[in-house]
């Protein structure tokens, strides 16, 4: 069971101050949120709908130095405004109690995407990557659960390689979000 995050609310960054803040990657970042479109009316039509709800509370736990946060959280934060959904980010460093309940396959892996009501209840969550990219490093940990054995630095670079295939040399993954996060706020 997620934990209650109403003590997180306010606690946070708003996306510009995130955005301003950064230390590293800002030029990327920005570059990711300039590039998105919407692919699918019907997504973007879904993200209008949803202006009307006062019932929705998101946090992102995130890092500037983390290259899934710079391509991924530019498209979520493009989804979020257009669905006029509250948004704070927490950086990983700063609320590690957060992060730690929301680990992925054990480790601690951002951005992830906290979908709350407005009393704090966790409703679902998303993240740190579109599941078809996921998938990618899921099969990679099973494979090798040994972080010490001669050949794992060059087996996860393989793999972070085929990720970042997976990506797409553009855009194409902020559709997957798009719809990833549609389906996911459908449920509640």
């Amino acid at each position: 069971m997620k934990p209650n995050v109403a003590a997180k609310f306010d606690q946070g960054l708003s996306p510009r101050q995130f955005v301003e803040g950064m230390t590293q990657n800002q030029q990327a970042f920005e570059s990711w949120y300039e590039r998105f479109v919407w692919e699918d009316d019907s997504d973007r039509e879904y993200f209008e709908s949803l202006n009307h709800r006062d019932d929705l509370r998101v946090l992102i736990l995130a890092a500037d130095w983390c290259g899934d946060v710079v391509r991924n959280v530019p498209a979520v934060f493009r989804i979020l405004e257009t669905a006029g959904i509250k948004t704070e980010v927490l950086i990983l460093e700063d609320h590690p109690e957060v992060m730690d309940n929301f680990l992925t396959m054990g480790g601690r892996a951002v951005p992830i995407v906290i979908f709350a009501d407005t009393g704090g209840y966790v409703l679902g969550h998303w993240g740190p990557r579109p599941e078809h990219v996921q998938s990618l490093m899921n099969g990679f940990k099973q494979e090798n659960p040994d972080r010490e054995a001669s050949d794992y630095q060059s087996k996860i670079a393989e793999v972070r390689k085929a990720m970042g295939q997976a990506y797409g040399e553009g855009t194409e993954s902020h559709a997957v979000i798009a719809q990833e996060l549609r389906s996911l706020i459908s449920g509640f």
